[in-house]
Protein backbone atom coordinates (compact mmCIF):
# COMPACT_ATOMS: atom_id res chain seq x y z
CA UNK A 1 0.00 0.00 0.00
CA UNK A 2 3.22 2.26 0.04
CA UNK A 3 2.94 3.58 -3.05
CA UNK A 4 -0.88 4.25 -2.79
CA UNK A 5 -0.43 6.02 0.28
CA UNK A 6 2.19 8.14 -0.30
CA UNK A 7 0.48 9.34 -3.69
CA UNK A 8 -2.45 10.49 -1.82
CA UNK A 9 -0.82 11.88 1.19
CA UNK A 10 1.12 13.77 -1.74
CA UNK A 11 -1.97 14.85 -3.63
CA UNK A 12 -0.84 13.05 -6.56
CA UNK A 13 -4.64 11.73 -6.81
CA UNK A 14 -3.10 11.32 -10.71
CA UNK A 15 -0.40 8.94 -10.08
CA UNK A 16 -3.73 6.57 -8.57
CA UNK A 17 -4.78 5.46 -11.68
CA UNK A 18 -1.58 3.56 -12.53
CA UNK A 19 -1.72 1.37 -9.51
CA UNK A 20 -5.13 0.21 -10.14
CA UNK A 21 -5.85 -3.05 -12.03
CA UNK A 22 -7.98 -2.96 -15.21
CA UNK A 23 -10.61 -4.69 -13.37
CA UNK A 24 -11.07 -2.72 -10.28
CA UNK A 25 -14.02 -2.24 -8.10
CA UNK A 26 -14.55 0.52 -6.33
CA UNK A 27 -17.24 0.75 -3.65
CA UNK A 28 -18.06 4.18 -2.83
CA UNK A 29 -19.23 5.48 0.60
CA UNK A 30 -22.33 7.23 -1.39
CA UNK A 31 -23.21 5.39 -3.97
CA UNK A 32 -25.02 1.85 -3.57
CA UNK A 33 -23.29 0.10 -6.97
CA UNK A 34 -19.67 -0.68 -6.63
CA UNK A 35 -17.90 0.87 -9.98
CA UNK A 36 -15.82 -1.18 -12.16
CA UNK A 37 -12.74 -0.76 -13.74
CA UNK A 38 -9.74 1.36 -14.21
CA UNK A 39 -11.26 4.62 -15.85
CA UNK A 40 -14.35 5.65 -14.15
CA UNK A 41 -11.96 4.15 -10.97
CA UNK A 42 -9.21 6.81 -11.77
CA UNK A 43 -11.54 9.82 -12.71
CA UNK A 44 -13.19 9.50 -9.11
CA UNK A 45 -10.00 9.20 -7.21
CA UNK A 46 -9.30 12.47 -9.14
CA UNK A 47 -12.09 13.90 -8.10
CA UNK A 48 -11.82 13.27 -4.73
CA UNK A 49 -8.46 14.95 -4.91
CA UNK A 50 -10.09 18.00 -5.54
CA UNK A 51 -12.88 17.75 -2.99
CA UNK A 52 -10.72 16.55 0.05
CA UNK A 53 -9.10 18.99 2.31
CA UNK A 54 -6.30 18.50 4.48
CA UNK A 55 -6.61 15.30 4.26
CA UNK A 56 -3.96 12.69 6.39
CA UNK A 57 -4.19 9.39 7.18
CA UNK A 58 -3.43 8.49 10.65
CA UNK A 59 -3.42 4.71 11.30
CA UNK A 60 -2.56 1.87 8.80
CA UNK A 61 -3.56 -2.35 9.02
CA UNK A 62 -2.20 -4.55 7.39
CA UNK A 63 -3.89 -8.41 6.28
CA UNK A 64 -1.16 -11.00 7.56
CA UNK A 65 -0.88 -11.69 3.59
CA UNK A 66 0.49 -8.62 3.19
CA UNK A 67 -2.22 -8.01 0.41
CA UNK A 68 -4.36 -6.02 1.96
CA UNK A 69 -4.65 -2.69 4.27
CA UNK A 70 -7.07 -0.57 6.03
CA UNK A 71 -5.87 3.02 5.97
CA UNK A 72 -7.77 5.28 8.62
CA UNK A 73 -7.53 8.53 7.57
CA UNK A 74 -9.11 12.30 8.33
CA UNK A 75 -9.92 14.78 6.11
CA UNK A 76 -12.59 18.30 5.82
CA UNK A 77 -15.40 17.95 2.54
CA UNK A 78 -17.21 21.46 2.41
CA UNK A 79 -16.06 22.51 6.14
CA UNK A 80 -17.31 19.35 7.60
CA UNK A 81 -14.54 17.03 9.18
CA UNK A 82 -14.61 13.34 7.94
CA UNK A 83 -13.62 10.47 9.44
CA UNK A 84 -12.78 7.55 6.87
CA UNK A 85 -11.63 4.45 5.96
CA UNK A 86 -9.51 2.94 2.43
CA UNK A 87 -10.03 -1.07 2.77
CA UNK A 88 -7.64 -2.04 0.14
CA UNK A 89 -6.68 -5.45 -1.62
CA UNK A 90 -4.27 -5.93 -4.08
CA UNK A 91 -4.14 -8.58 -7.11
CA UNK A 92 -1.60 -11.11 -8.19
CA UNK A 93 0.34 -8.58 -9.69
CA UNK A 94 0.71 -5.71 -6.70
CA UNK A 95 -1.89 -3.36 -8.23
CA UNK A 96 -5.39 -2.53 -6.62
CA UNK A 97 -8.24 -4.73 -7.37
CA UNK A 98 -10.47 -3.50 -4.67
CA UNK A 99 -11.15 -0.19 -3.56
CA UNK A 100 -13.91 0.73 -0.32
CA UNK A 101 -14.50 3.58 1.41
CA UNK A 102 -16.18 4.56 4.43
CA UNK A 103 -17.10 7.70 6.28
CA UNK A 104 -18.62 8.82 9.32
CA UNK A 105 -20.42 10.51 10.74
CA UNK A 106 -23.52 11.20 8.88
CA UNK A 107 -22.89 14.57 8.06
CA UNK A 108 -19.87 13.64 6.82
CA UNK A 109 -21.11 11.03 4.38
CA UNK A 110 -23.60 13.75 3.01
CA UNK A 111 -21.09 16.59 2.61
CA UNK A 112 -19.55 13.83 0.11
CA UNK A 113 -22.37 12.69 -1.74
CA UNK A 114 -23.39 16.70 -2.36
CA UNK A 115 -19.78 17.25 -3.27
CA UNK A 116 -19.28 14.24 -5.42
CA UNK A 117 -22.30 14.97 -7.55
CA UNK A 118 -21.19 18.52 -8.16
CA UNK A 119 -17.70 16.73 -9.78
CA UNK A 120 -19.53 13.84 -11.21
CA UNK A 121 -20.09 15.32 -14.57
CA UNK A 122 -16.34 15.97 -14.79
CA UNK A 123 -15.38 12.52 -13.93
CA UNK A 124 -17.64 10.97 -16.30
CA UNK A 125 -16.60 13.27 -19.08
CA UNK A 126 -12.32 12.32 -17.66
CA UNK A 127 -13.42 8.52 -17.65
CA UNK A 128 -14.72 8.26 -21.25
CA UNK A 129 -12.40 10.57 -22.63
CA UNK A 130 -9.72 7.70 -21.72
CA UNK A 131 -12.05 4.50 -22.58
CA UNK A 132 -15.42 5.78 -23.42
CA UNK A 133 -16.79 3.82 -20.19
CA UNK A 134 -19.13 6.39 -18.18
CA UNK A 135 -20.35 4.16 -15.54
Amino acid sequence: MLAFRAAVEAGDFAALGDLLADDVVFRSPVAFRPYEGRAIVAAILRGVGRVFKDFRYVRELADADGRGSALVFETVVDGVIVHGLDLIRLDEAGRISELTVMVRPLSAANALAKAMAAEFPQIQAEAAATTGETR
